[in-house]
């Protein structure tokens, strides 16, 4: 798919149904923070600043929407406990007023209300007359009692469903301010989404030709080599351990680079155009690092190579260079070409490419010379972002030189399921998933969702922003999430007991919010690496 196509699709499947799944929490991940430097096209780096702010408010909103309701809940709830209480008061009273009535009702029918005149008359000694007179406050002071306290109680009921119910309004009042809101704001994320619409098509044609020259550079590079390993075949010329030069029939002078050299650079040469991914080995895709492990056999980090290989002054082609600047330690590696030019897996445009020796050089290395034991390199004294291979990398997950939901499918590989899409480590990580389910089932996995576009995020959230990732967070967004279905979308069945004891072999898990009892349980959404 041509560069311009794939970033364009931001733009497309208007009209399609958004996955019932959210992603990621609202507000658990944070916008990308990256500068401008970092991204393949700077005007791109103006499209997530100003996605920022709108992405900080909704992902505010969405937490506040989120405690509004579980006031509105609790505060709903208080309000019918209230409610009990003030109706179960009204019934206390009728029942006391009534016991009330039926007492005096049968007093005054036998010989009238009881008084102190009567307990004089019917009393036989004066510890009668006060034995009679005690009983008699007491028999009032409870009749008493029993209304009054009831009465009290009722008022006391009324006033405190007054109050929940003014709570509960209150609480009503806020979620609908919120949800007002709320609204205003994923409007604006739309709109953010019409701007990015209107900034691509105006920096398309830049793009796709910054692409192209890339490709054509990469393919001039390609077809040198090609020349010069088909001239040695042709002059039945066989490289030794060390440069020499041989003159060719037809008067040309060459260079003979060493056998070791000359089959690491063809490696390098060889993955030219392949994708970028963060823990690349190959053959698929590359890592800086991952990509000079592969042509030399090298272990370890950019830095860790550079610790044990024997430094040099004199680059010459196959030699490794090793980048800084310095703050950020030893972040980039590339196998040199000439003096100005090397080959490398960069982060920034997300694949293998030809590219200038920056001058931030830490050394230069030679593979073919033997080990040294391990050396002090330059560490990272930055506190700022993290760089690797060219490029950021956020702790988030973000790892191309795009924004969140605007990669180019090229820097994105097939999972092996209809047009599903990741990035190329999670994407063959996932094929190996796959291939073992098939084993245990029977049949292929299910995949619903992949990599999502920013578009389709805005549209999702507009459609469940209490639970959808807010836009351009997501890890649907940089090609590191699934969601399935066929049995694993639910919790309790064999698929997804199977996905819980397996997945981890390959990378994948269920993160932890996602599981039962978190307030938020999706079994269909499955992370990698994250």
């Amino acid at each position: 798919m041509r560069v311009g196509a794939a970033l364009l699709s931001v733009i497309v499947m208007l009209g399609a149904q958004p996955p019932e799944e959210a992603g990621v929490a609202p507000g658990a991940a944070v916008p990308d923070s990256r500068p401008g430097e970092a991204f393949a096209y700077p005007v791109v780096a103006q499209l997530q600043r100003t996605a920022t702010d709108v992405q900080r408010e909704l992902g505010t909103l969405a937490n506040d929407i989120h405690l509004a309701e579980q006031a509105v809940r609790e505060s709903s709830a208080a309000l019918d406990q209230a409610r009990s209480a003030r109706e179960a008061a009204n019934a206390a009273v009728r029942a006391r007023q009534a016991d009330v009535d039926r007492y005096a009702s049968a007093i005054l029918s036998s010989f009238g209300r009881p008084n102190q005149f009567q307990v004089l008359l019917l009393a036989r000694s004066p510890d009668d007359f006060l034995d009679g007179s005690s009983l008699m406050a007491r028999v009032q002071e409870a009749e008493a009692e029993e209304l009054t306290g009831a009465v009290q109680r009722h008022q006391a009921a009324v006033r405190a469903e007054e109050a929940a119910s003014n709570a509960a309004k209150a609480a009503a009042d806020r979620k609908a301010d919120l949800d007002r809101r709320n609204g205003d704001a994923t409007n604006r994320a739309a709109a953010i989404t019409g701007e990015f619409r209107s900034k691509l098509a105006q920096t398309n044609s830049t793009v796709v030709a910054m692409q192209q020259a890339q490709r054509t550079r990469n393919d001039q590079t390609a077809a040198n080599w090609r020349a010069y390993l088909d001239k040695l075949a042709a002059s039945g010329i066989r490289p030794g351990p060390a440069p020499t030069e041989a003159t060719l029939q037809s008067g040309e002078r060459l260079v003979v680079w060493p056998e070791a050299t000359i089959r690491a650079v063809t490696t390098a040469v060889g993955a030219l155009g392949k994708p970028y991914a963060p823990q690349g080995d190959g053959p698929d895709a590359y890592s800086c690092d991952g990509l000079t492990r592969a042509a030399y056999g090298l272990k370890g980090s950019a830095a860790e190579q550079m610790a044990v290989l024997q430094p040099v002054n004199d680059p010459q082609p196959g030699d490794l260079v090793f980048i800084g600047p310095e703050r950020y330690g030893v972040q980039n590696v590339g196998v040199v070409l000439d003096p100005r030019t090397m080959i490398s897996a960069d982060a920034r445009l997300v694949g293998v490419v030809v590219t200038d020796i920056p001058t931030a050089v830490l050394g230069y290395a030679r593979p073919s010379l033997p080990l040294r034991p391990a050396q002090p390199v330059p560490q990272r004294t930055d506190s700022g972002l993290v760089w690797r291979c060219g490029g950021v990398d956020l702790p988030s997950g973000g790892w191309s030189g795009y924004p969140n939901g605007l990669i180019p499918a090229s820097a994105l590989c097939p999972i092996g399921i209809g047009d599903h899409r990741l990035r190329c480590d999670a994407a063959f990580s996932f094929q190996g998933l796959a291939a073992a389910f098939g084993s245990a089932f029977g049949r292929p996995m299910c995949v619903t969702d992949s990599y999502r576009t920013f578009e389709e995020q805005v549209r999702l959230y507009g459609v469940k922003p209490a639970l959808a990732a807010v836009p351009g967070t997501s890890n649907h967004g940089w090609g590191l999430a699934l969601d399935l279905c066929g049995g694993a979308q639910s919790f309790g069945t064999a698929e997804y007991a199977w996905m819980r004891a397996n997945a981890g072999r390959f990378g994948w898990q269920n993160p932890s919010w996602a599981l039962p009892g978190r307030g938020r349980e999706e079994p269909w959404h499955w992370e990698y690496g994250i």
